[in-house]
């Protein structure tokens, strides 16, 4: 897998792609048909930089990031209004390049030469991140994270992108992930902290001295707080020991890097603590998947925004200072897009001064290395050079919908005016096309039709095909308690186990379990086992779609006025379900709320659009252009905020992939009165053959208190041949 971002010009317009080279150039030209709506095989690519046409037979991961796209039926020229752009860009640029000038020339003359404030404020951060080293601490932090749920977690985290058998780098990327994600959850953030007396709220009081315990620990700054109730006062030290904040787990910012750097250092990443003179710190680590550092901001929960504190927070960044166990950078241009005005701010030291502070620093940190590791530390160390440099001047605007603070009390953050412009921004990203891998979602409720079949050949009521269903997820629920990459169970091990219901059912359990890449197995004496069949990582993915789809099967067995032959038909049994097609959306949240969220079967995901309140869309195209006609649809509900569920919608068909549409369905005034509500929506339209259909949601719930939409899932069902 090749990540690319390319910059596309068309006419008068550049368009930004985020492309995974494996797909091919097929996928390419789709992307770049529903932004343009020139039809792929109209579609001529051609480089900027050397005006090659881009072909089947092109190396994909190699071609120039700048595309210009014409029509063949079009000469590939440039337009003037294209052309006046770039030349406004260029003289964008010769304005910046010339501030930065400017400001470099005023430090000669308003900043000294002697960078000793600086030096202080960077040396003891070098003592700090050597603690990261201690084995006795990383031992300490390991033991406090559930390894084998994280790293299923990120394999399962690559299978639903296609990923069955992912690269270490890949695998190692993905854990690091699921590590800032657990830790975030894990960690506590301390606004003022409750009373050790009564739990209750306090007030900060003032500063102590600190103990020699506190002190053992870093804890040199002591803050007082008073209980608004009872008369105790609470001590808050802000430890520096990172091994004591594994114990503690609570602090700000500056407690959160220092101990999440720990859990980086502890699973092996080259890590660095980044600090941010405006007053924050965060983490970055070195992706041999990227092949380059990642900033990781524990506080946040968020990886690889490096514009999020100057767009997002709306910092005014001065220096950004790397600190790792082999040497410290300045990595400021990372962070910034507005160099020339930072520079303006650089008012401690001259910047050869800084730049000869930091080599000092590196080399004593390096001594003792062997001549081959500095050879590829310097080399790894200009590539980054290179890449600050590059990236500095970028035009893409990829930092335009990046949130304001969240870590923190409300009010503490509007004082630091880190809050941003708009409460409601997001962590949202122009949505590119995403593959859905969900046939198992398809062959997991086709596996209910044996089962309920069984239930009306056999005459059973209600009330008994229940009991054999909540048999059947307790024992999935117990498989699952074993290890993912060892999954098996005994069935005379689990209580409450009806040994007879489950010989009786076996046989129509048969597809279920072969849909989650299990079989079963009875001894000589009759006990049944169930285990693994397949690849691990494919049941860890299945799983919860499979306790999903017993749950919303349950209620609606219970639900059912008659349960007889007629039955088995939609809600109750789900056929012909539409998968393994492609998706796009209006906006997604990222990471959690991306729109193939919409199509994995699970209500532990949702698709989220940040700015859908007032209206937005997702659109489904099928794979190989198969034609369906759509039967009925299912919507449901999130788990959380009935503001953003959609009230108003239509659904549309096209049978040319999208470049016109065709209504199939309209709602208005809809309600979802329950969380994970399933509902379903029969097309009483003509039948419409589609490759491709769009859910257009036109109102929430609530607009005046909300401005998102968000759904658990969509469920696509088509007419049966």
């Amino acid at each position: 897998m090749v990540a690319r971002s390319f910059q596309v010009r068309h006419n008068d317009s550049n368009f930004n792609v985020d492309y995974d080279t494996d797909d091919g150039l097929e996928v390419l030209k789709y992307q770049l048909f529903s932004l343009t709506s020139i039809p792929p095989d109209e579609q001529k690519i051609i480089g900027a930089d050397d005006n090659r046409v881009v072909s089947e037979d092109s190396d994909l991961a190699a071609i120039s990031e700048k595309l210009r796209l014409v029509s063949i039926n079009e000469e590939p020229q440039e337009s003037t209004a294209g052309k006046d752009e770039l030349l406004k860009s260029d003289e964008e640029l010769a304005r910046m390049l010339q501030a930065e000038e400017e400001a470099l020339m005023f430090q000669q003359y308003s900043v000294r030469e002697d960078g000793g404030e600086f030096e202080e404020r960077v040396r003891p951060y070098v003592d700090q991140v050597r603690m990261y080293e201690d084995p006795v601490s990383q031992e300490a932090a390991r033991k406090t994270v559930p390894v084998e749920q994280l790293e299923e977690k990120a394999l399962v985290s690559l299978a639903k992108e296609g990923n069955v058998n992912p690269s270490k780098n890949q695998q190692d990327y993905a854990f690091l992930l699921q590590l800032l994600f657990w830790f975030k959850q894990s960690f506590s953030w301390v606004n003022e902290p409750p009373c050790d007396s009564c739990g209750n709220k306090t007030i900060l009081y003032g500063m102590a001295a600190a103990l020699p315990l506190e002190r053992r620990h870093g804890g040199s700054r002591v803050e007082i707080y008073r209980c608004n109730v009872c008369p105790t006062m609470t001590r808050f030290p802000r430890y520096n020991d990172p091994l004591k904040l594994v114990e503690t787990r609570r602090g700000r910012c500056g407690e959160w890097a220092n101990c999440f750097t720990l859990y980086c250092r502890a699973f092996g990443y080259e890590s660095r603590l980044i600090l941010d003179f405006t007053d924050h710190v965060w983490t970055e680590c070195f992706s041999e998947c990227l092949g380059r550092w990642m900033h990781l901001d524990p506080c946040e929960g968020v990886y690889d925004k490096p514009l999020l504190y100057e767009s997002g927070w709306n910092k005014k960044l001065d220096y950004v200072i790397a600190i790792g166990k082999d040497g410290v950078c300045d990595v400021t241009k990372r962070y910034t897009r507005k160099w020339h005005e930072v520079l303006s701010r650089r008012k401690i030291i001259t910047e050869p001064a800084l730049s000869s502070v930091l080599a000092n620093i590196t080399k004593e940190c390096r001594r003792g290395f062997t001549s081959q590791v500095r050879s590829a530390l310097e080399d790894r160390d200009e590539k980054e050079r290179q890449e600050l440099e590059r990236d500095l001047h970028s035009t893409d605007n990829s930092s335009t919908s990046l949130p304001g603070r969240r870590s923190g009390d409300k009010e503490w953050r509007k004082s630091r005016m880190e809050d941003g412009s708009d409460e409601s921004c997001s962590l949202s990203g122009s949505c590119p096309l995403r593959a859905c891998v969900d046939d198992h979602v398809t062959k997991i409720y086709n596996g209910f039709l044996p089962i309920l079949s069984q239930f009306v050949n056999e005459g059973f009521s209600k009330s008994r095909a229940v009991e054999v269903l909540e048999t059947l997820k307790g024992i999935l629920k117990d498989l699952k308690k074993s290890p993912f990459k060892t999954r098996s169970v005994s069935i005379d091990s689990v209580p409450n186990i009806s040994q007879s219901v489950v010989r009786q059912f076996l046989p129509s359990f048969t597809e279920l379990l072969n849909a989650l890449s299990l079989s079963s197995k009875a001894d000589t004496d009759g006990r049944v086992h169930i285990s693994l069949a397949g690849h691990a990582v494919k049941t860890s993915l299945a799983l919860p779609v499979a306790f999903h789809a017993l749950d919303i099967t349950i209620r609606n067995l219970k639900s059912c006025d008659n349960f007889v032959k007629d039955s088995l038909c939609l809600p109750l049994l789900k056929l012909n379900r539409i998968h393994s097609g492609v998706v796009r959306a209006s906006g997604e949240e990222i990471p959690f709320g991306i729109a193939t969220s919409a199509f994995d079967g699970t209500r532990m995901s949702k698709w989220e659009e940040p700015n859908g309140g007032q209206g937005c869309w997702i659109m489904y195209k099928v794979s190989d252009n198969q034609m369906h006609e759509l039967a009925a649809y299912e919507l449901m509900s999130a788990n959380d905020v009935p503001e953003r569920d959609p009230m108003d919608w239509v659904v549309e068909g096209s049978n040319d992939g999208g470049s016109s549409w065709h209504l199939l369905d309209k709602q208005t005034s809809q309600i979802f009165d329950d969380r994970f509500l399933c509902r379903a929506f029969k097309i009483s339209s003509q039948p419409f053959p589609s490759n491709a259909f769009r859910f257009r949601f036109l109102r929430v719930r609530d607009i005046q208190s909300n401005s998102r939409l968000q759904l658990g899932s969509i469920d696509l069902y088509s007419r049966s041949s």
